[in-house]
């Protein structure tokens, strides 16, 4: 077919070379965007309802631990990737600096103001559903962690996560159709980060309607049009993003078969606009520059997704060597210079390298 001579071609742009491990020197480049970011409240892109002119306030003012980093979902991934960081390369010489910068917003004060703002009225679809996975990960993240300041951020998180779980068990059972997008919106994204916190903390309720929904949304699919991929403004790749999902949800061999009816392309090495890097062309431009997140999110797709293939599997093969290539054409631009992607991209490249579930 002639997409397979394409897509050759198109791997031969980016070697399969292995991803380079999480360095301590690449930690603490990492942690030092972050810290920059977390405390960075300019430029800012709010996404309050307003009610009023009551409401009409600086960043800090709505959010005191989570007013940073852009807007409010990178703020809260940014601190997961400190917490991160901290528990997965033990004795950064900057421990000192990220554990301050923590301790200065995790506050109960701070956390419990941002508890208080999701009872707003307007504030019912604030953040849905990316920015409560990403808050229900930094939850997980400190759930338990044996650190006597991680202890301190788990109690304070505790009544926020509360707040995100209750959001989910009252939103997603009236949730008719997923949102099958490549950013924020996407059903797949939200729900996979949702079953790992309920894994994790024992939330039976949450569990119990993560499952069902994944099955009601996408059990039945077949031939995802991941050859359509990507979109422009992309930072998740849908296809990979629900598979990812389905591969926590069903048992193993189950989900190898689902696989086979959802993306069955994948088998004989393409779609090959799924299978190859995404080219960035501007790296200034905030939307852009998605498609260097949506390098790396897909490099840590496919590598769990190759992770439920056995041994000598060809897809287990198939699959590691594209997420090689995308980890290796996103990776050098994390720090790219430009504040459009250096206040997010460090997150999804730590989620990769650290081994995101």
């Amino acid at each position: 077919m002639a997409w397979v001579v394409l897509f050759v071609i198109a791997c031969c742009l980016v070697p399969a070379a292995r991803a380079e491990p999480l360095t301590e020197t690449r930690a603490v480049a990492f942690a030092r965007l972050a810290m920059a970011g977390i405390a960075k409240e300019y430029p800012n892109k709010p996404a309050d309802v307003l009610e009023g002119d009551g409401d009409v306030r600086p960043p800090r003012s709505v959010h005191p631990a989570f007013y940073g980093c852009y807007d409010w979902h990178s703020a809260v991934h940014g601190h997961w990737m400190l917490v991160r960081l901290l528990r997965t390369v033990p004795g950064l010489p900057i421990e000192g600096e990220i554990r301050a910068a923590l301790a200065a917003n995790l506050t109960t004060a701070n956390l419990e103001a941002e508890a208080a703002f999701f009872a707003r009225p307007g504030s019912k679809s604030y953040e849905r559903p990316y920015g409560w996975a990403w808050l229900l990960k930094l939850a997980e993240e400190v759930h338990d962690w044996d650190d006597p300041q991680g202890r301190e951020w788990n109690a304070a998180l505790r009544p926020l996560a509360d707040v995100i779980v209750n959001g989910y068990l009252a939103y997603y059972p009236k949730q008719t159709y997923p949102t099958r997008s490549g950013v924020h919106s996407s059903t797949a994204f939200g729900l996979a980060f949702a079953l790992d916190y309920a894994r994790a903390v024992g939330h039976a309720d949450l569990q119990r309607l993560v499952v069902e929904r994944s099955g009601a949304y996408f059990g039945r699919d077949e031939r995802l049009p991941a050859a359509w991929e990507p979109d422009g403004v992309d930072f998740f790749s849908p296809s990979l993003m629900e598979a990812d999902l389905m591969r926590r949800v069903l048992p193993a061999e189950e989900f190898r078969r689902w696989f086979a009816r959802a993306l069955p392309d994948v088998a004989v090495g393409g779609p090959p606009s799924l299978m190859a890097p995404a080219t960035v062309a501007d790296r200034s431009d905030p939307q852009i520059v998605h498609l260097d997140g949506l390098n790396l999110s897909r490099a840590w797709c496919m590598r769990n997704i190759a992770g439920s293939f056995p041994e000598g599997d060809p897809l287990r093969r198939t699959l590691a060597d594209a997420a090689d290539r995308h980890a290796a054409a996103a990776l050098p631009h994390v720090a790219s210079g430009d504040y459009a992607g250096e206040h997010w991209l460090a997150s999804f490249a730590t989620l990769l390298l650290t081994g995101g579930r």
